[in-house]
């Protein structure tokens, strides 16, 4: 093998590694038809059938409460990782983000660890992850460690 050859092989070995450590994370492979159903069952009342959250879901109710985010394109579910998407899910807004150090934020997600099996939460997260736009799974692919 030249040089030249070699050299692109190692490129496209790493291109490969890096694609593949990126997409074998925790939504992989996962069951989008359940997901569907199972949002559609549990998380579309306060999210929207469509994934379009509730009215002004940037203001704070008199509570201090924000309302429920979209999970589209528009909201920011896209903007964390998935470790944090499945406890938030499971734990509930105010459980995860006490366990991450941050307090002060009134997070009206309630728990499903009683409700939901943690393939379950998966599966409705991976089908939220399908109805994003390519460029934004993986600019959310780049939040997640990379699994071997």
């Amino acid at each position: 093998m030249g040089r030249g050859s070699m050299k692109r092989f190692l490129m496209m070995s790493a291109c490969l590694s890096a694609t593949s450590a990126l997409a074998n994370h925790e939504m992989e492979g996962r069951n989008l038809d359940t997901g569907r159903s199972l949002y559609a069952e549990h998380c579309a009342a306060c999210h929207g059938a469509s994934l379009e959250g509730q009215p002004n879901w940037r203001t704070p109710d008199e509570e201090g409460v924000l309302p429920a985010p979209p999970h589209d394109e528009t909201g920011h579910t896209w903007h964390h990782d998935n470790q944090l998407l499945f406890e938030y899910t499971k734990f509930g807004g105010q459980e995860a983000l006490a366990a991450r150090g941050v307090s002060g934020f009134a997070s009206g997600m309630p728990q499903f660890a009683d409700t939901l099996s943690d393939e379950d939460i998966w599966n409705t997260l991976a089908y939220i992850r399908s109805t994003w736009p390519d460029r934004i799974q993986k600019t959310q692919d780049g939040l997640n460690p990379p699994h071997e």
